[in-house]
């Protein structure tokens, strides 16, 4: 695939996160059970991004006597993972649409167990970082 096509594949995933009727063009409408599913699914998501936002802030504001660069990096560490969590939510809602209506299989995807490693190593960083104390 050269970089021009992966581009143009790239743009128009993006935008059919905000002009969804231009998926019902595709194959025939699933069960709606299953599409209600995938919205779950999708907001499920949503509220993890928020939580892990939500650590990110609560890290940099509720942990001024944490050293400097542990606070940041622990906080940017959970900030961009609730972003990345996000992003991936609304691509997967459309991927998963997308495959219901074509029948075909359900797509995979790695991102689930990269969140799983990244929500461990902050966790262990901050098992760390309680069991040394914070104060710099």
């Amino acid at each position: 695939m050269t970089g021009f096509s992966a581009f143009s594949g790239f743009r128009r995933a993006v935008r059919l996160w905000f002009v969804p009727r231009e998926i019902r063009a595709e194959g025939t409408t699933p069960d709606y059970r299953f599409s209600l599913a995938n919205e779950r699914t999708f907001l499920a998501w949503l509220r993890t991004a928020l939580a892990l936002i939500g650590g990110g802030f609560a890290v940099d504001q509720f942990l001024p006597d944490l050293r400097w660069g542990w606070r940041v990096g622990l906080a940017l560490a959970l900030l961009t993972t609730g972003v990345l969590c996000s992003l991936r939510a609304v691509n997967h809602w459309v991927r998963v649409e997308r495959a219901m209506r074509r029948g075909e299989d359900l797509p995979v995807s790695r991102f689930p167990a990269l969140l799983a490693v990244v929500v461990a190593v902050v966790a262990v960083a901050m098992a760390v970082v309680v069991l040394l104390g914070w104060e710099g």
